[in-house]
């Protein structure tokens, strides 16, 4: 009875968070946690650093996968897959962000799917082609399907995100292998569809599908189709474009350009914090979580704001998955746009914070900024602001940034110290996880948080010349919480000497894991055998709480990075390497994923961020102390003698991290711009601290 009660809540918790809401995802797009758990590996890693899927080669089908891709104006998330046939099956959810529907909330963007069937029409000596053989799948920034039909003609579809348009493009190239010349009639979709104009904003909006000229151009209203004599051998590129805007508006979309745009992005992500490991699958999953984590922003009435996506969340803001996870990453990568739109969301924040501190942050500001939605009370939001901002801030390294943002960062750390109980910790109605599972009064989680946003602030308090009584409170409140989270929350729960995650609380949680991501390790033993215990560590990683089958990866992989910072890197690494083999190259493929059985294990942006960040605040514990100085713990594990991390961008300039195994200890050169600027050997866990000076040009 007990099991069916929670079946018949979780519907309708379901039917109330997405009622009115398209199927992102077909019926036959199942990627459930279980699937995933017993496959074997599905993918490889191209030359290219591509993932590739030999669909002819495997026999394991049917299949079937979902990957979300994004631009300024548009995100789509494409499933795709083989039936049991072998026949290709393809569907594309799109989201136009900045196109509002009434009500106008969270998940008040416009989307539309378009099937299989709303595609390029092909004939073959008058014969219509009813059916794509997938043979090869291959993702790199674009999802590309290479596919046989029965006529003896290729037909490869490269999908991809415009840059700077509403629409999402499908390049279409068709390939003649016979030995015989083919006749081929090509047909423009010619799909109109008018929304409801009481439903929208704006009023109605147009949606449409059709070709593009010769020259790759797509003018919504016009329709046109070809037709070809394509001779043995010879190929024929097509764009096939799906947009939308409102309606009557005219769209030009120069497809060729737009592809070019996006190809220079992928360029610049992978190019960009290069990492260098013996593993060839890390570095390849490093660096497709770039490319979520960085494409995911979108250009607002309000300034660019970075989304989760996963066809509910665009055009908006969270104090967690972008104050929290992804801003503090984008210093380090040096991507202008998302430097930018961490600066816009923290600005846009400030302007929600209540001067009387009566009123907690509110959770998300909303619809391009226009209202906001703080539905699970105070989640600790002041402490992710706070958190993020202050760890952003130093990394970034630009004082005029800092000392616009610095006012926030003092309000949220005032508001969270107001919140202290009696016992030391800091109070919230809720965590991130929004009420899903119980947090108590006060959690591990939020006065964590607040920790090291204290000891980040001290530091940035110093650097902006702050009044020293300012910058030795914020050092004390951080050794009070320090001593108050093992006091409140330090004990033994299942047996292990860990952390309740509230009072009360005598089930193990995955969130035990955050105390080593901020530098506490007094519970150090008893965590990690705790968190990999069979009680919470399964196939998928972590289970948000012992004997559930939930996850969330965002647990995970902030548990990943805590290892590595404790001095585990044999254990984190073993861990690591087998969580990225299945979201790079399993079932479900390429990046890591928001949560299971809740969302069909979206590719959340955000949590692409928390995977990189393993790597540059664990594995290389990079920790920014001003705005020309960090320290750097590296932790290498004994299978390797060298790893790198190149074309760092952090502190306003550009420098390499080359780390070695010495028979003294390990070996930290440092090259700022080309120039050898540090080099020296240390024990293991003893940190280098370095200093970036440019410099002087000479006359």
């Amino acid at each position: 009875m007990s099991k069916m009660l929670t079946t018949i809540k979780r519907y309708i918790i379901w039917k109330l968070e997405y009622k009115n809401q398209p199927p992102v995802f077909p019926f036959w797009c199942d990627t459930g946690g279980k699937a995933e758990a017993g496959a074997g590996l599905r993918h490889t890693v191209g030359e290219d650093e591509s993932i590739v899927w030999e669909v002819a080669e495997d026999k394991r089908i049917p299949h079937y996968d979902h990957l979300e891709m994004s631009g300024f104006l548009v995100s789509a998330i494409i499933s795709y897959g083989v039936n049991k046939k072998g026949e290709l099956r393809l569907s594309r959810h799109v989201v136009f962000p900045t196109l509002r529907k009434i009500p106008n909330e969270t998940r008040g963007s416009l989307s539309h799917n378009f099937c299989l069937s709303i595609s390029v029409g092909l004939k073959v000596n008058g014969i219509k082609v009813s059916a794509e053989y997938p043979r090869r799948i291959r993702i790199k920034g674009f999802l590309e399907i290479a596919s046989d039909t029965n006529p003896g003609l290729e037909v490869v579809r490269t999908l991809m995100p415009t840059v700077h348009c509403p629409a999402l493009i499908e390049k279409v190239t068709l390939i003649n292998k016979t030995g015989n010349a083919m006749n081929i009639e090509v047909a423009s979709p010619g799909y109109v569809h008018l929304t409801d104009p009481k439903r929208g904003v704006e009023g109605a909006y147009e949606v449409r599908a059709g070709l593009a000229d010769d020259s790759g151009r797509f003018v919504t209203g016009e329709e046109n189709g070809d037709h070809l004599n394509l001779e043995p051998g010879d190929s024929k590129t097509y764009y096939l474009v799906f947009a939308a805007t409102k309606e009557q508006q005219a769209l030009t979309v120069h497809s060729t350009e737009e592809e070019r745009a996006r190809l220079a992005l992928v360029d610049e992500w992978f190019g960009s914090l290069k990492l260098e490991t013996p593993d060839p699958v890390l570095n390849t999953a490093f660096n497709f979580s770039k490319v979520r984590g960085s494409e995911s922003i979108f250009r607002t009435k309000n300034g660019l704001m970075h989304g989760p996506g996963g066809g509910s969340y665009y055009a908006a803001l969270w104090t967690n998955d972008q104050c929290e996870y992804m801003n503090p990453f984008f210093p380090f990568l040096g991507y202008d746009a998302g430097n930018e739109q961490s600066i816009n969301c923290y600005s846009l924040y400030m302007d929600h914070m209540d001067p009387e501190y009566k009123k907690p942050l509110v959770t998300s500001i909303i619809a391009e900024g226009d209202d906001y939605w703080n539905g699970a009370g105070d989640r600790g939001d002041a402490a992710m602001f706070a958190y993020g901002a202050a760890r952003f801030c130093l990394a970034y390294g630009d004082r005029t940034a800092a000392e616009k943002l610095w006012p926030g960062i003092a309000w949220a750390i005032e508001f969270s110290l107001r919140q202290k109980n009696t016992e030391g910790v800091i109070r919230s109605d809720s965590d991130e996880l929004e009420n899903r599972f119980k947090s108590g009064e006060a959690n591990l989680f939020t006065s964590c948080l607040l920790y090291d946003a204290l000891h980040n602030a001290s530091l940035l308090a110093k650097e902006l010349g702050e009044n020293q009584d300012v910058v030795r409170k914020l050092s004390e409140e951080a050794k009070r919480l320090k001593f108050a989270i093992e006091s409140y929350f330090g004990g033994r729960v299942e047996g292990y000497e860990t952390y309740r995650y509230y009072k009360g609380n005598e089930v193990l949680r995955a969130w035990i894991c955050v105390p080593l991501t901020m530098g506490i390790y007094e519970r150090k033993a008893g965590t990690l055998q705790a968190l990999f215990s069979p009680r919470l560590w399964t196939s998928n990683g972590l289970s948000s709480q012992a004997g559930k089958e939930t996850f969330w990866d965002r647990s995970t992989l902030y548990a990943l990075r805590g290892v590595f910072t404790a001095g585990e890197p044999d254990l984190a690494l073993k861990h690591l390497t087998h969580m990225t083999k299945q979201r790079l190259l399993g079932e479900h493929v390429p990046y890591s994923v928001e949560a299971y059985p809740e969302g069909n294990q979206r590719h959340l942006s955000a949590e692409s961020g928390l995977y990189a960040r393993i790597f540059t605040e664990g594995l290389f514990e990079i920790r920014p102390t001003g705005f020309k100085t960090m320290t750097c713990n590296p932790h290498l594990p004994s299978s390797w003698n060298e790893t790198a991390l190149r074309n760092v961008k952090a502190f306003q300039t550009t420098f390499d991290l080359e780390v070695s195994r010495s028979e003294y200890g390990r070996r930290l050169k440092v090259y700022e711009k080309g120039r050898l600027i540090f080099d020296s050997i240390a024990d293991e866990g003893e940190p280098f601290s370095i200093v970036f000076i440019e410099p002087k040009e000479t006359e």
